[in-house]
């Protein structure tokens, strides 16, 4: 941001905060209109949209392009879904790298934007459940709280599937607690795949906290099979603590979830090794690739139901190398 030494402190504080955009009406407050339109005709500023002026005649940066689309949609309007919630930190989702990603507003239902939208890609929602305590009260640009931004992204995706990694990301990234989407989820009866957020949701409190562990509790509860306990702790036989995806106490049976980072050779030898400290210490399991849980239920389910029906299984073991809790 390049703003004219001649610009009145007041003008320069508000730029450097909104890193070199300000509506006309705010810069109007310092500025006649005059001086303004000089800013603009002679190529020092540039104005990207109606109503908004950018401190600089080159290309935007995505911070910048984020204040002309927040500005533009005027009072009580905040960012939203994905693009909040990358702000805050959620990563392994495109970004406004990608041009295809539009920028997510959220405008209280009582008002109605009518304008025509600035030359950048924007999606403008609506709420009537969106109050102050939805907004994060210091964070600029003005924007959602995190949980909030995950719900409302996980409404707003192009599929369920999608929603349920955004939501599922957001835990196993350590940004947000299971209890705080559960509250932002609660706050709206109308919400888009209320019912499927709720699930989801559940199923995350419950211990799954990758996509492919999302799979695997609703193939249990598709097939019927027995709840197992889900990113439960156990101890090896060499007293390490591990997660595991899921287990079957009783049945003494673990199922493990392979993504694609369990082909690298080193993980693929601290799986194994690990697998074979839990055999030691009585245990079975069952591997499947995540791809095979996600396409190949039935066969996942059958698996599972026969190991907890053999014979093996009807007796729980005794294994003094290994503890059932943490």
């Amino acid at each position: 941001m390049s703003a004219i030494s001649s610009d009145p402190p007041g003008l320069t504080d508000l730029l450097r905060e909104q890193d070199g955009v300000v509506s006309t009406a705010s810069a109007l407050g310092w500025l006649s209109r005059q001086q303004l339109r000089w800013r603009v005709t002679s190529g020092r500023w540039q104005q990207p949209c109606h109503g908004i002026v950018v401190a600089h005649s080159g290309p935007m940066t995505p911070e910048q392009q984020l204040w002309v689309a927040l500005l533009w949609a005027g009072e009580g309007a905040v960012l939203a879904g994905l693009t909040a919630a990358r702000l805050d930190g959620l990563e392994g989702f495109p970004g406004r790298a990608n041009a295809a990603q539009p920028i997510h507003l959220l405008v209280p239902a009582g008002r109605s934007i009518r304008r025509k939208p600035p030359g950048l890609p924007v999606a403008v929602h609506y709420s009537i459940m969106l109050t102050p305590a939805d907004v994060h009260p210091l964070r600029v640009p003005r924007r959602t709280r995190l949980a909030r931004s995950l719900v409302d992204a996980a409404a707003w995706a192009g599929s369920d599937r999608r929603a349920q990694a955004v939501l599922a990301a957001g835990v196993q990234q350590r940004l947000v607690r299971p209890g705080d989407l559960l509250a932002a989820a609660a706050g709206n009866q109308r919400r888009p795949r209320r019912a499927m957020i709720k699930a989801t949701l559940g199923d995350i409190a419950g211990g799954a906290q990758a996509l492919s562990e999302l799979d695997l509790a609703r193939l249990v509860r598709r097939h019927r099979l027995p709840e197992p306990d889900r990113q439960a702790p156990r101890r090896d036989a060499a007293g390490r603590r591990r997660w595991l995806d899921a287990v079957w106490e009783t049945a003494r049976l673990i199922v493990e979830v392979d993504g694609i980072h369990h082909l690298d050779a080193d993980q693929y030898w601290a799986d194994m090794d690990r697998g074979n400290d839990f055999t030691l210490g009585g245990y079975r399991i069952l591997r499947f690739p995540a791809f095979v849980v996600r396409y190949q239920a039935d066969y996942v389910a059958g698996k599972i139901r026969g190991a907890l029906r053999s014979p093996r299984a009807a007796t729980a073991l005794a294994s003094p190398g290994m503890e059932g809790t943490a």
